[in-house]
């Protein structure tokens, strides 16, 4: 895209994190901005400072609660922005939950909640915005979008003791490179991005305040505690911020750059996995580097 002035964006997850990062960058641009989160008080808080600080660049905000596992609430959000604001130029599927514990151990309720969220949230963002931009494009050449799609370095590798979350980001990693493609197909007018993160002091680490009541968490296991500990401390000793990440994507979009790495020095993993698939060798030990961390993992979890 060749600027975001002025312009038009959809940001779930937009309460905190990597979307209220995106949502100030946005209001300094004088965007139209559609805030949109699960969580009630935070969307409130964030939006009202979003409108704030998009005062003096003529930002307007619409604020719009709602949980993108529910397609029918995606798609009123679509309907809404449409309304207000016309097709958005600019859409980050966001929202994300985190999970952690061995594979075998997460219950239903788990599988549910988390691919609700992260796989299926960006699908149905995907599904709703993407034809209102491409009619958008069609009656106008000028016109031009982007979607960008929030994954994670654990959409590219595949760490032990986070197997729900990597299998949904492995997903939107997935989804995104095949929009990426199929837009190619149909218009020049649409990109794709895929925002790989590693660890970033987001709230993620959180998650389980917005966890839905009908999908209530089981009585943790060991594993699942271990998973936790080790994320809070991952995620809050992050030294890249969220703010840093946001405008990574802004640079991204402009560019129109596809892989978004928070720490690129990180690829290097990725580079590893890809060999263990080129070469059909078994997959590298993700503690070759750390054997005192593995140790101490498998120690845990061998009550040893």
């Amino acid at each position: 895209m060749k600027t975001l002035q002025c312009r038009t964006a959809v940001l779930t997850g937009a309460a905190s994190g990597f979307g209220l990062e995106l949502a100030r960058r946005c209001a300094g641009l004088g965007m139209k901005i559609v805030m949109a989160d699960v969580q009630q008080d935070a969307l409130d808080r964030a939006a009202a400072e979003v409108a704030a600080l998009g005062q003096a660049s003529g930002a307007e905000v619409l604020a719009f609660r709602l949980d993108v596992s529910k397609a029918d609430q995606v798609e009123a959000l679509g309907a809404a922005t449409l309304e207000r604001f016309g097709a958005p130029h600019l859409v980050f599927n966001n929202a994300g939950v985190g999970a952690g514990g061995l594979i075998w151990e997460h219950t239903l309720a788990d599988w549910q909640w988390v691919i609700g969220v992260n796989l299926m949230g960006v699908a149905h963002g995907v599904r709703v915005f993407t034809p209102m931009m491409l009619a958008a494009a069609k009656a106008d050449p000028d016109w031009e979008g982007h979607i960008v799609n929030t994954a994670s370095m654990a959409g590219l590798l595949n760490a032990p003791n986070m197997g729900v979350y990597n299998v949904t980001k492995h997903a939107v990693v997935s989804l995104s490179e095949t929009l990426y493609q199929d837009l190619s197909l149909v218009t020049s007018q649409v990109g794709a991005s895929v925002l790989c993160p590693y660890f970033v002091p987001t709230g993620i680490h959180q998650s389980d305040r917005n966890r839905p009541a009908d999908l209530p968490a089981a009585p943790p296991t060991q594993s699942q505690l271990i998973g936790k500990a080790m994320g809070d401390k991952a995620v809050t000793s992050g030294k890249v911020s969220a703010a840093e990440v946001a405008q990574k994507v802004v640079d991204a979009v402009l560019a129109g750059q596809f892989y978004i790495y928070s720490h690129p020095q990180a690829v290097g993993l990725v580079g590893t996995r890809l060999e263990d698939v080129l070469q059909g060798r078994n997959p590298t030990d993700p503690f070759k580097d750390r054997p005192d961390l593995g140790d101490k993992l498998r120690a845990a979890l061998r009550g040893g």
